[in-house]
């Protein structure tokens, strides 16, 4: 039986009793009101108000150009839409790498302005002393390991990670650092399946996989991609669960030609 009913709005505590009691946990991506009311609607546990808007709202090539303050005015409207969903935001690159008091500080503003339940950071063990001090601030976390999109600089690309032991064991040891530090979930971003699965029992804080395989808690994938929206991204982890892309193009394409043709609007649709 389900840890919560649609009449009530998901708690952080609520997606930790999930882990316990064995349900699997969902999570999508939105960045405006309208899919996210569709989103909450469907009975989606977690709102993700990704970085990725960088790309897919904005049109950048990487998540790194976006920032506080657009990330802020986004969620705001997915806000508005979650009756029922977590509304996790993402803290944009730059926005708590520097200083752990910063990054406290931009955490709690991205709280108080946007109304987002938690907030999301990208790294283990190098942030977590500011996750636990946001934590105690009372900001509710959650981590991300394995592909860390922010880092895509560093990491030379969108390749699978955590492949050799050496790095499967530092990701381990974050997953670990992460967890004592308060995070009440963890994404695991396109790591092999078995070691999510690892990391998913040697954790007690749920975890939400993207390319990671079935053994984890839950998981995520962004809603443009599994619509099938973004007909050229298909990478080896997305199913499309529709093909919108071919479907607003025929509505667009009819639209174009009823105007040209004016048989749109008609005599019914005129007043």
């Amino acid at each position: 039986m389900s840890v919560h009913t649609q009449n009530t709005r998901l708690t952080t505590t609520k997606i930790r009793q999930m882990k316990q009691v064995g349900e699997k946990i969902t999570m999508l991506t939105s960045y405006d009101f309208t899919l996210a009311r569709l989103v909450d609607q469907a009975g989606v546990e977690i709102i993700l108000v990704g970085d990725s808007a960088s790309n897919i709202v904005c049109g950048n090539q990487y998540t790194l150009p976006i920032t506080l303050d657009e990330m802020i005015f986004l969620t705001k409207g997915v806000v508005r839409a979650a009756e029922h969903s977590l509304v996790v935001a993402d803290m944009p690159f730059g926005s708590y790498q520097v200083r752990d008091d910063e990054a406290v500080r931009n955490a709690i503003r991205m709280l108080k302005e946007s109304g987002a339940d938690a907030v999301k950071l990208e790294g283990g063990q190098e942030i977590a002393d500011a996750i636990r001090r946001m934590v105690v601030a009372g900001v509710p976390v959650c981590g991300h390991l394995g592909l860390t999109p922010q880092s895509v600089n560093q990491l030379g690309g969108y390749g699978l990670r955590a492949k050799e032991e050496a790095e499967a064991e530092k990701l381990i040891a974050d997953a670990r650092a992460l967890d004592k530090a308060g995070c009440f979930c963890i994404v695991l971003e396109k790591i092999p399946a078995a070691l999510a699965e690892r990391v998913t029992r040697e954790v007690s804080c749920p975890t939400i996989g993207i390319g990671a395989g079935a053994g984890t808690d839950g998981q995520v994938l962004v809603l443009h991609d599994m619509l099938g929206l973004n007909e050229g991204f298909k990478p080896k982890f997305l199913r499309q669960f529709a093909h919108l892309n071919e479907e607003v193009h025929k509505a667009l394409t009819a639209y174009v030609e009823a105007v040209k043709d004016s048989s749109f609007p008609s005599a019914e649709e005129s007043y």
